[in-house]
């Protein structure tokens, strides 16, 4: 099947949605898709070549279209640079054969939709219901989604159940086979090492959590609180507000398995507040995380408790206490931390990229029995 993978994205770039597209891209191509990743021109601060940034096994042909890249400016400066990725799209669209176009970003997969005769499928992370995304349901042979959550959303606005497949991200457990040391880690990030340390990794927007973690590290006592991501105004601004607490900014995704190991506890405080968060993502770092061998503690949310269900510890979401207590009763109880993190390991190895392209695979063709 020829793929034309449509990402309206900077690439590289230091944000999760990088690694799921790069990953979801290379699982198509070892099944033997003829795929081709889009994705317009737009400045990285990142040089390394996409491929070896992000670890893949083998090189996919990435194409980079004209845009013009307006999205810093304000919410009508993101829809500007779509519609004009987007008419950039189709231009290539009409040059090449593709026998289906898959994307994640509806403004783009509209323009498509009008424009074109394609095939379309799309894979939607954020419940989006705009105009554009209503267009997209209707338009689309297929929506793949990343949560029940998401299923039932778009169910109960119209959209037919057979054309939904909801199938969680993915983790390479390649990727994680052979971690360096903790001593090793702490050495090579500046952390101590005879510190208890409880480590979040990840972004330090506001639906992530970690005002939830940082508040709870002015509770815990002899356990240190790390923080891996960000970027530096924000850190900037947090780290006189929490001068104990250890900023370590951003780290490419190739460190990511070393990194984890550095931490006691991994942490996932995700809000309850924001929908995204609740109801419609799957957490490429909590199961990265499960896959650590390292225990994890990790906000109460459907969106999270279909993912690690019985191998995290789990407790509510936006309470900086009780998040504290769940990170102390897992430090202190060795044996069940041990036990959380061996069950974690075994739970990520259903996570695999392979596995997911299979099943959008089978959805595609109309395979039924494959896609259960």
């Amino acid at each position: 099947m020829k793929i034309l993978y449509i990402a309206n994205v900077r690439l590289p770039t230091e944000k999760a949605h990088g690694v799921q597209i790069m990953k979801s891209c290379e699982a198509f191509a070892l099944l033997g898709h003829n795929l081709k990743l889009i994705v317009p021109q737009r400045h990285s601060p990142i040089k390394e070549d996409a491929c070896a940034y992000y670890g893949l096994k083998i090189c996919l042909p990435i194409t980079r279209l004209f845009t013009i890249d307006t999205i810093g400016w304000c919410a009508v400066g993101y829809v500007f640079e779509s519609v004009v990725f987007g008419l950039s799209t189709c231009l290539h669209i009409w040059r090449h054969v593709a026998d289906v176009i898959y994307g994640r970003d509806e403004i783009v997969l509209a323009l498509i939709g009008l424009l074109t005769n394609k095939k379309i499928i799309w894979e939607s992370h954020d419940g989006a219901w705009n105009v554009w995304a209503r267009y997209v349901a209707r338009r689309a042979s297929g929506m793949v989604v990343v949560t029940n959550g998401a299923v039932d959303f778009y169910k109960e606005h119209g959209v037919p159940k057979q054309k939904l497949l909801a199938v969680s991200n993915g983790i390479d457990l390649d990727d994680f086979a052979n971690p360096e040391s903790k001593e090793a880690a702490r050495v090579r990030l500046g952390l101590p090492q005879h510190e208890k340390i409880a480590l979040y990794i990840g972004r330090l927007d506001g639906w992530k959590g970690v005002d939830t973690l940082l508040q709870a590290s002015k509770i815990l006592q002899n356990i240190k609180v790390a923080v891996i991501g960000g970027e530096i105004g924000q850190i900037e601004k947090l780290s006189p507000q929490y001068p104990h607490v250890h900023f370590l900014g951003f780290r490419p995704y190739r460190e990511l398995a070393h990194n984890q190991v550095a931490g006691d506890v991994l942490v996932v405080p995700n809000t309850g507040k924001n929908e995204i968060s609740a109801r419609f993502t799957s957490p490429l770092k909590l199961i990265a995380h499960l896959a650590s061998g390292r225990p994890v503690v990790v906000s109460d949310l459907p969106s999270t408790r279909s993912i690690a269900d019985g191998t995290a510890l789990f407790v509510l979401p936006d309470d900086s206490y009780a998040l504290a207590a769940g990170i102390k009763q897992l430090i202190n109880d060795p044996k069940r931390a041990h036990e959380l993190a061996e069950a974690g390991k075994a739970k990520a190895t259903q996570f695999s990229w392979s596995k997911r392209a299979e099943r959008i695979t089978a959805f595609l063709t109309g395979d039924v029995e494959r896609v259960k």
